[in-house]
Parts: structure tokens; sequence; C-alpha cells
């Protein structure tokens, strides 16, 4: 039985910096930013944004009312959460207007969150094939402001249909997997901002590939020649890469020039909104099947899924026969056609405006955000949102 993502979606905020103005107003070398870390704009999240109603605005483009009523499952992959008992996926169950009769729940584990809840919806659909699954990860990457991290945030989600006969990709039954206690990245509880130990962060995620590459290769007898494309988690679009190059040696010059052909295409889109945490792998995913135009049926692609601190998981799929037309593509392109560039100076009082923690009110207005679900109010420790 074929089990796996039937549709996608995807959400990113309104607004967007461009790197190359952010260098200057920071006093660096664009390259750093565009070449050296590999991004071109940031998205930039506004107060009338947060994981739930991004986790919304993605999953709309993806279920409709038959769906509605197959899910059994909505899990939210996040490191962004704003409460440490009620989880994101109630809201955006509630919101959706999912039957009731399912499991909704809030999945923690840095950047990997989301792959923990595919894998599950993965199990719970192959004993329950006339059921489904919606998995989302919605996160805000934040810094701060002039920070060594700044260059690498962003904000967005991504939305999986997980059933059974999917028409975009089958998951194969193949994951390996490794978890270590490291001090790579963390956000305290106490603490609006990650901290990260970068170089050492680094240094990991290449590891943690080789890891779990190696035992993915014992495991399944596979070679790298019998991969089309390899997706990758990406903090930024240069961090993939470094993993790729360490095993590219294990094929052919051919092989290695299609294999980054497709990881240049791979990065399309998150070059575009720089990092969404436990959404990255998945934009990376979608930006790859809509860039590349040298894909077919059958094709498989490996994944690579990183959560500091850390776990990080091989897994593969296998392209499905007319998956070009369950593709969100002018979605994706009305969403970008539809944002707007704003200046660093825009982007650092957006960025520096934040919710109440006492629980006193705030109405938000609209302003320009035409999202089809915001957040419109803070009361009493209890956030509202409208829908149109």
């Amino acid at each position: 039985m074929n089990i796996g993502i039937d549709k996608i979606g995807f959400y990113a905020p309104p607004y967007y910096v461009d790197m190359v103005e952010l260098a200057n107003e920071r006093g660096d070398d664009p390259g750093k930013y565009t070449v050296g870390i590999g991004q071109e704009q940031m998205a930039v999240t506004p107060l009338s944004q947060d994981i739930v109603s991004m986790a919304v605005n993605a999953a709309l483009q993806v279920i409709d009312d038959t769906d509605r009523n197959k899910i059994d499952l909505v899990i939210v992959g996040t490191e962004s959460g704003f409460d440490a008992s009620k989880s994101a996926a109630v809201y955006v169950h509630e919101l959706l207007g999912i039957q009731p009769h399912a499991r909704s729940f809030e999945i923690k584990q840095a950047c990997y969150g989301a792959t923990a809840g595919l894998q599950m919806a993965k199990d719970y659909v192959t004993l329950h094939p006339d059921r489904a699954a919606l998995v989302i990860g919605s996160d805000v990457a934040r810094y701060g402001l002039a920070t060594g991290g700044e260059v690498t945030q962003g904000g967005g989600a991504i939305a999986m249909f997980i059933t059974a006969n999917p028409r975009i990709l089958t998951l194969e039954a193949d994951a390996t997997f490794y978890s270590r206690d490291i001090m790579d990245f963390w956000r305290p509880s106490y603490s609006e901002y990650a901290m990260v130990d970068g170089q050492y962060s680094n240094e990991q995620y290449v590891a943690f590939f080789a890891e779990v590459w190696k035992a993915y290769k014992e495991k399944t007898g596979r070679t790298l020649s019998e991969f089309e494309a390899l997706c990758f988690h990406l903090p930024y679009t240069k961090m993939g890469k470094k993993a790729l190059s360490q095993v590219l040696t294990e094929t052919d010059y051919e092989k290695q020039q299609a294999l980054m052909n497709h990881y240049q295409a791979s990065t399309v889109l998150n070059r575009n909104v720089g990092n969404i945490y436990t959404g990255s792998l998945y934009l990376s995913l979608l930006s790859l099947l809509t860039a590349s135009e040298a894909l077919e049926a059958g094709d498989r692609i490996g994944l690579f899924s990183y959560g500091s601190g850390a776990v990080g998981e091989f897994f593969s799929g296998t392209l499905v026969d007319g998956y070009l037309k369950n593709l969100p593509t002018t979605k994706i392109k009305e969403l970008f056609a539809n944002r707007k560039q704003i200046s660093v100076s825009q982007y650092e009082d957006i960025f520096s405006k934040v919710l109440p923690q006492d629980g006193s009110e705030l109405t938000i207005p609209a302003e320009e955000d035409a999202s089809p679900v915001r957040l419109v109010a803070v009361k009493e420790h209890k956030r509202f949102y409208g829908i149109g």
C-alpha cells in the first residue's frame, strides 16, 4: 500500500526585506548574505500573523470539505509555540472546521518536529487507509536585530495532507535516524530569541547527515546513484550544499551535476523566504518540485531532516505519475507577487513590536495583511483570529 503526500500548501507572511539592503544597512558586503549564506530575501512576520494563522493559511490551500471529514490527525510541528500547555494544533483544528473526532497536538524537537509528525501520520494512515492526516510545520525564526543570526531569520508554514494512494510523493519505509544530546541551538523558556553556537551547529548538521546516510545505505543497500535529487532542511541555503558535497564523490560526474542542479532548484523558495524551522525541509521539497523541469514519475528523492539538540533523519519517497497537476504552483506565484517589499527601518519597526505578555488587551489592525486568516486581538492571555 502506498502512503504519502497527497497535497501540499505553503504560506509566507505578506512582507519581506531585501538582503542586499539589509547588508548595506549593517555595513556588510552584500555577497556575505547573498553568496556566503545564500539568501536573497527574508520574510518579515507582522503581529497579525503567528504560527496558528500561518498554519491555517497554508492548510487552506490543501483541504476541502471532503478532506475535513477524513482527517483523524492534526499535527503541528513548531519551535515557536506560545503556550506551554495548549497546542497550536487545537486552534488550527477548530479554525479549519475539521471533524471533531480527531487527535490534535503539537510536536517539539527544534526543526525536526514536522518530520516526526509526518512519520507518525504515515504510520496511522497505513493502519487506517480510508482516513487522512494533516501535518503542518509553522514557525517564526527570530535571533534579534543586528545579530549574527539575523540573516537566517524568516517565517512561514507548510501544510501536508497525508493519505493512501497519494498524488504527489509516496513515502518509502526506509527511514534511518540518530539522536544525541548536544547544545548547538536552543531557546530557554525565558528567552524571546534562540541561542546558537553557529560553527558547532554547522558541524553537527553535516555530521548527523553523514551518520544517517551511512545507516540508510547499510539498511537499504541503495547508493547515491539511485536518487534523482536530495532535499535538505535549510536554515540557510548554503547549509544543505555543505552536507551534499560530502557525498557527491560516491557517484559519477554526470550524476553529481544532476544532483547539484536539483539542489539549486530546491533552494529557490527558501532563499526568498528564509528559515521557517520545521517547514524548511518541506519548503525545499516544494521548491524542487515546482522549479525543476527534469523530474519524472518514479524518481526517488532523498530527504534529510535535522533538529538541533539534536535529531537527524534520512528517508526517501518516489514521485507519483501526474504529481505536477497537484502542486500549488499558481498559488505560490500569487503569494510572491502579492508580497510587499519593506525598507530595513520598516522591518526593524515590525520586528520590535511584540504581543502583550501580561494579559493586557491588544487589537491588531489588518493594515496591509490581506491573508485569509489573521490574528486580530489578544485579551486576557487569549488569542483571537479573524477569517476572511
